[in-house]
């Protein structure tokens, strides 16, 4: 009994869901802008990329954390867009539990290196406005490069338990999750094992994770608004708080819906399921989506690249 077990818990699988109630227009009218998004954030933080490393006149620490951001938002775009694309496609729903793990482990490791990404561009934009003279000699490129790498181990260190404790489980319910793609709150929802331990520590991940991340960024902003309050001249004031802007928009747009998101699925239990999927859709695609936007519009030195390289 325990080897038949063993064996439908292998060769077991999930089936992934799209939108409800939008069935019959799913082949083309909701996949056509999926497809737009997709391209749109691949192609957008490529060119971000590619701008960056080849000209040296922006390898300095506010754009090498940026490219960071991009890299990491071309990671999350590719983990999801297989199973995505496929659903509105090809109608192809199933997914075999290793991938489907293997899924969310991506997508929370990426989510939890982004989170870091922005917490440490936050401190960057706090040396370059409140202790200018030192910004070059504290965000040096071996310092930026050990940020980066803390940011990769801790969020391996934190989600990789997470999803191994989440293999352990036996998996009998119905197996139909509500996105298509994999998440943890949804996998582990139809462990019919006991899941309080993945329950505390998928909580204790987000406030290790996400939490302790939106502290120093709210700390630098004060810090910052001290600082630029204190100027006397409004145009220097404006020009300084300017630097600031497309961080915070980057801030607003990945942390608002991931925060609504955790919030619907751990007390919101009676909030609409296409709310859920809508505001899961926004927490994964658009922060890849919006970042490169919003960083080639307001900075001046990567939109005349940009511009430039386009028009050569």
């Amino acid at each position: 009994m325990s080897a038949v077990n063993d064996t439908k818990f292998k060769s077991a699988v999930f089936l992934l869901t799209g939108i409800p109630g939008q069935e019959d227009i799913q082949n083309v009218w909701i996949f056509l802008p999926f497809s737009l998004t997709y391209g749109i954030s691949i192609l957008g933080n490529s060119v971000i990329l590619f701008i960056i490393k080849t000209d040296p006149s922006l390898h300095e620490p506010m754009y090498i954390f940026l490219s960071m951001l991009a890299i990491t938002d071309l990671g999350l775009s590719i983990s999801t867009m297989p199973t995505v694309l496929g659903i509105y496609l090809f109608n192809s729903r199933e997914i075999c539990f290793d991938v489907c793990f293997a899924q969310l482990f991506f997508i929370h490791l990426l989510q939890c290196i982004e989170s870091s990404m922005l917490s440490w561009m936050a401190f960057d934009r706090f040396i370059a406005i409140c202790d200018p003279l030192r910004y070059a000699s504290i965000l040096t490129l071996p310092k930026i490069a050990k940020m980066g790498l803390v940011c990769v181990l801790r969020g391996v260190a934190v989600m990789l338990p997470l999803t191994i404790l989440l293999k352990q489980f036996r998996y009998c319910r119905v197996n139909v999750l509500s996105h298509s793609y994999c998440m943890h709150q949804e996998v582990m929802k139809m462990a019919c094992s006991d899941i309080r331990v993945n329950n505390i520590y998928g909580l204790f991940t987000k406030l290790l994770t996400m939490g302790l991340d939106l502290l120093p960024i709210f700390l630098s902003y004060v810090m910052i608004l001290k600082t630029v309050l204190s100027i006397a001249s409004n145009a220097e004031c404006l020009r300084a708080l300017n630097t600031c802007v497309f961080h915070l928009c980057a801030v607003l747009v990945f942390y608002t819906p991931d925060i609504f998101l955790s919030g619907m699925y751990r007390f919101g239990k009676s909030s609409s399921p296409v709310l859920q999927i809508l505001m899961g859709y926004i927490s994964l695609l658009f922060p890849p989506l919006w970042n490169p936007i919003v960083y080639s519009v307001k900075s001046k030195h990567l939109r005349a690249k940009i511009i430039r390289m386009f028009i050569k």
